[in-house]
């Protein structure tokens, strides 16, 4: 299979993911500019991350007023999770140069990285980097354009329309297939139990604490199973 078919055979799957990356982004922009953000640099930040978790995330501790070290580690610790997948995917990438490699990391993202590596196991003939393009720029337009029309709204985004909800559904449904074996179950259940429990401490901190609760059961549990 060629590139170009590829590209569309990506963009083709990606399609139903779209509609859930709406409301998130939508939410990101309506965040940024109650955050204090003009909906230029709201936008300009959805292009240049992408990174929706993080994103909201370090905009929260920026209107809790929290100190700039903490919002820094959050967006890192939020973001940890794209070097395993970099670590991952790389195999996959060994005869693309470095524009190539360049540009997949720019739109690395959990819906890239997972559907990528599904289709590529599932049908090696496949061009990873045309497939690989064709979800991730559909992916890359819509966040930027959903953030847009966030900033633009603003405020006037009735909060009894609850877009919140998807942003949620969104990681749900990442998390489903990734849970493979006991390990990343261990690793899902202790993070989420740690970080409700730690609901209500200051600068969201229980986010960091589930999230390095959630790597070190989950990595207990593997070397405990080998």
């Amino acid at each position: 299979m060629n590139r170009q078919e590829s590209f569309v055979h990506g963009a083709r799957d990606v399609a139903p993911a779209l509609v859930g990356n709406v409301p998130f982004g939508v939410i990101v922009g309506v965040t940024a500019v109650k955050t204090g953000f003009d909906p230029v640099a709201a936008v300009a930040m959805s292009g240049l991350m992408f990174a929706g978790a993080a994103q909201l995330a370090m905009m929260e501790l920026l209107r809790d007023a929290a100190p700039l070290a903490i919002v820094v580690l959050t967006g890192l610790v939020v973001n940890l999770r794209y070097v395993m997948y970099s670590a991952t995917f790389s195999q996959y990438l060994t005869d693309y140069g470095p524009r190539w490699r360049g540009a997949i990391a720019t739109l690395l993202i959990d819906i890239t990285f997972a559907m990528s590596v599904t289709k590529v196991d599932e049908e090696p003939a496949i061009d990873t980097a045309g497939y690989y393009m064709g979800v991730g720029i559909p992916l890359w337009a819509t966040w930027v354009s959903a953030t847009a029309a966030g900033a633009i709204l603003g405020a006037g985004v009735p909060a009894s329309w609850h877009l919140e909800f998807a942003v949620p559904l969104v990681f749900l449904a990442l998390l489903a297939p990734a849970v493979k074996d006991s390990s990343t179950a261990v690793a899902g259940g202790v993070g989420g139990f740690v970080a409700i429990a730690l609901t209500g401490i200051p600068f969201n901190a229980g986010l960091l604490g589930g999230a390095l609760a959630g790597v070190v059961a989950g990595a207990v549990a593997g070397r405990w199973r080998h």
